[in-house]
């Protein structure tokens, strides 16, 4: 089986998940369609990197939402676990402060469908997916739990898609938004080195 959800619909599911503060019984992606969605899975509530990355996420939170974007989380605690590391302070290693949902995956099918399961510990390695707004899937990246991600390139990232969407025209390597990108033909490729 492919792990690779590129140029696919993103699997479906509805679960529990934690949205301001208070628990909904049945989230689920699809009630974005119309944005894109930055949908990430991170090993466990009340470990170590994690709490970086989801401090780091909240952080440019209105950087997504300023580009038309949603962003949610997920890892296979429960509700309860998710509230409880809500209502710890960021000094002790909590996620005090973080506005945005956190989906809980108790029976591990969300990791499978996405395939960033690690089977052996029972947990989701880091997997990142951008969906359009059509709900297909445009990136997805996974980093081994060690490993934590970068906020900055998801965003960059989100920003070629949604450039591309917009232009037709593709983004070179390390583009950034307002730099130079270029049309999909060999014209377009020596055009682009050319200047």
């Amino acid at each position: 089986m492919s792990n690779v959800l590129i140029g696919k619909p993103a699997p479906k599911f509805s679960a529990k998940a934690v949205i301001n503060g208070q628990i909904e019984g049945d989230f689920s992606l699809s009630k974005y369609l119309g944005k894109y969605i930055v949908f990430f899975f991170y090993p466990l509530d009340f470990t170590f990197v994690c709490p970086t990355e989801l401090h780091a996420f909240q952080e440019k939170l209105m950087d997504f939402q300023n580009r038309g974007a949603v962003v949610v989380g997920c890892s296979v605690d429960s509700c309860f676990s998710h509230l409880a590391w809500l209502s710890t302070p960021k000094c002790k290693g909590g996620i005090e402060g973080v506005g945005y949902h956190l989906v809980s995956d108790m029976n591990k099918t969300i990791s499978k469908d996405f395939q960033v399961l690690k089977e052996d510990e029972g947990i989701s390695y880091r997997g990142l997916f951008i969906l359009d707004q059509k709900g297909i899937v445009r990136h997805q990246v996974i980093n081994d739990l060690p490993i934590g991600r970068s906020v900055d390139e998801a965003l960059r990232t989100l920003d070629a898609i949604i450039f591309h969407d917009k232009n037709g025209e593709v983004c070179p390597a390390n583009w950034k938004a307002g730099a130079k990108s270029m049309k999909p033909t060999s014209e377009g490729l020596e055009a682009y080195f050319h200047n």
